[in-house]
């Protein structure tokens, strides 16, 4: 395993990050332990969940994955070993907190629930799990962005910031990030932050993969140049980049199975370029998924790549990534297709 410093904090976090949205839906507990348990083996110390989660997103299901892992710290007595990245969810989910944007009451709330399901008192890593304004993450690639106060919005920043001091100062959480974040606001954290003498956000988890690049050229540069580093979610871009989906498949029990509302990003151009990326694997005789994931690793800015699996076989695959060195002409490859399908969702 490889492991890095997350932005400026001094937490040594490995390169690979063990996603759970999965547990409590499409895993059991029991899974959940034995993804974990095998995680922990292959050197893999940092897991990423939410208060959203399981998904597909649903009222009887949410919290469920905290507490997973919440029983797999008691039971482990392990929960020293783990760097620990959770969420508060954004608004618009009805069945949490009304659906309303988070303020400094539903964050200081939002938290007390985090620890309580995930069985500690400490959270390594608190992340915004999206803005509260309207911006361009999910589905929202395809709406046409909305005017928003400035004024306002810089108000709400320092209002979040004050209250991640304020947990700072507790002891219950030891940083904070963004998540699905555009560059304007992770700068604004970084200004507002930095004009109040207040901590800043040390990370950004945002969708990043082949098909995905939304992530570059503005954001890539930002957190280059600030030490804000990337945690790249979903680098299989939902299970696309690994073939399994091709040609109207959907696996039984698998995420677009279960969820046809995950199916948005299966345009006619993201399926060609599907199949242009896995000819580059099939000549350089590469894994697709494991390719696909070293891709994210190997990138001119600091990355973790979020893996998760529902299987086994998935995790062990895609954990082995970490050890594939994609070469020039890989690169140069992937290039040439990007160039022919910039965009797919």
């Amino acid at each position: 395993m490889e492991y890095c410093n997350l932005g400026k904090t001094n937490l040594n976090v490995s390169k690979i990050c063990l996603g759970t949205m999965t547990f409590g839906e499409q895993n059991t507990l029991e899974d959940g332990f034995e993804q974990m348990d095998y995680a922990q083996e292959q050197g893999i110390n940092f897991f990423d969940t939410a208060e959203l989660y399981a998904v597909p997103p649903k009222p009887e299901t949410q919290g469920k994955t905290e507490e997973i892992i919440g029983e797999y710290f008691s039971q482990r007595n392990c929960r020293d070993k783990i760097i620990l990245a959770t969420k508060v969810t954004g608004p618009t989910v009805d069945w949490i907190r009304d659906g309303k944007p988070y303020d400094k009451k539903a964050i200081l709330s939002a938290v007390e629930g985090s620890l309580k399901r995930l069985k500690t008192d400490y959270i390594d890593l608190y992340q915004l799990h999206w803005p509260t304004r309207h911006v361009y993450q999910f589905t929202n690639f395809f709406k046409e962005q909305v005017n928003f106060d400035t004024n306002q919005v810089s108000d709400h920043i320092l209002e979040v910031i004050q209250t991640m001091e304020e947990l700072i100062a507790q002891g219950k959480i030891r940083h904070y990030g963004l998540s699905n974040e555009t560059a304007w606001g992770t700068m604004k954290y970084l200004q507002i932050a930095e004009k109040n003498n207040l901590k800043s956000p040390v990370s950004i988890q945002n969708e990043y993969s082949l098909l995905c690049r939304k992530f570059e050229p503005d954001l890539s540069e930002v957190c280059a140049a600030e030490s804000v580093d990337l945690l790249a979610w979903s680098p299989l871009a939902t299970g696309l980049l690994s073939g399994k989906y091709k040609n109207g498949k959907y696996p039984k029990g698998s995420r677009l199975d279960i969820s046809q509302g995950a199916r948005w990003r299966q345009t006619d151009n993201c399926e060609s370029a599907i199949i242009a990326y896995e000819k580059v694997a099939e000549k350089h005789n590469l894994n697709f998924a494991q390719m696909s994931i070293a891709f994210t690793l190997q990138r001119p800015f600091k990355t973790v790549s979020i893996i998760g699996a529902t299987t086994m076989d998935q995790l062990k695959s895609n954990i082995d990534a970490i050890n594939l060195k994609l070469s020039d002409d890989v690169m140069n490859d992937l290039s040439e297709v990007r160039k022919k399908y910039p965009i797919v969702f």
